[in-house]
């Protein structure tokens, strides 16, 4: 069956930042048949939260372009900014990206999102660079992130990560972690399932894990754990 697309309603307003151009957008979304939340974001902090009776997708959306040239600024947004939510079968898809190019000094563009979803939902992100949180999420997190810290807490399903660089800190899940780190410290507390991390450099701490602990590898830096209830294995 052919998939539909529904596009988001969304809003603007335009301001002058400190050190550039800045505008802010509105998005929102009803998720009728939808099961999923996909977002693929590059460069800028990125805060997912769950909300428990929502029927909605609402996305705020700062746009920041290191320019005080409003005209140059607004033609780069329009000539080079990927920014859209709508709904494909039931996923609901998030786009909010600038496309890869050389820019001038100092005008390096980021979309700075944070998002409110229907708690209820599983969520899927790729992202580039920048901060990242997600709280209150019941369904399943599956992040691919290429580089800045992470914090998740809340999730009520599985948890996939596989990141670049940047620290991790996750807690309170419901099911089982499955974590692939290039660098940064990885911290987890709390979790229903099992953990397996498989790391390159950087401090690991694990502890509250009602089931077991699997090291693929754990690179350079240390390793602490405790309160692990099941098995504790260390491949390499």
């Amino acid at each position: 069956m052919r998939s539909i697309l529904i596009m988001a309603m969304f809003t603007a307003s335009l301001a002058f930042a400190a050190d550039g151009y800045e505008e802010v957008r509105e998005l929102s979304l009803d998720t009728e048949g939808v099961d999923t939340l996909s977002i693929d974001a590059g460069s800028g902090s990125l805060n997912v939260v769950g909300i428990s009776g929502s029927d909605v997708i609402t996305v705020t959306a700062t746009i920041q372009v290191g320019t005080g040239n409003e005209d140059k600024a607004r033609k780069k947004i329009e000539s080079d900014m990927n920014l859209g939510l709508e709904k494909d079968g039931d996923t609901a898809i998030l786009k909010a990206y600038f496309d890869h190019r050389m820019f001038g000094w100092g005008e390096t563009p980021a979309i700075q999102l944070e998002v409110r979803m229907p708690d209820g939902l599983h969520l899927e992100i790729d992202d580039g660079s920048g901060s990242l949180e997600v709280s209150n999420v019941h369904g399943d997190v599956m992040l691919d992130d290429g580089s800045g810290s992470i914090t998740m807490s809340n999730v009520g399903g599985t948890v996939e990560i596989d990141d670049g660089s940047g620290s991790i800190t996750v807690s309170n899940v419901g099911g089982d972690i499955s974590i692939n780190d290039g660098s940064g410290s990885i911290k987890v507390r709390g979790v229903a399932g099992s953990v397996t991390v498989d790391d390159g450099s950087g401090g690991i701490d694990v502890s509250d894990v009602d089931e077991d602990l699997i090291i693929v590898d754990d690179g350079s830096g240390g390793l602490d754990f405790s309160n692990i209830r099941g098995r504790i294995e260390k491949e390499s």
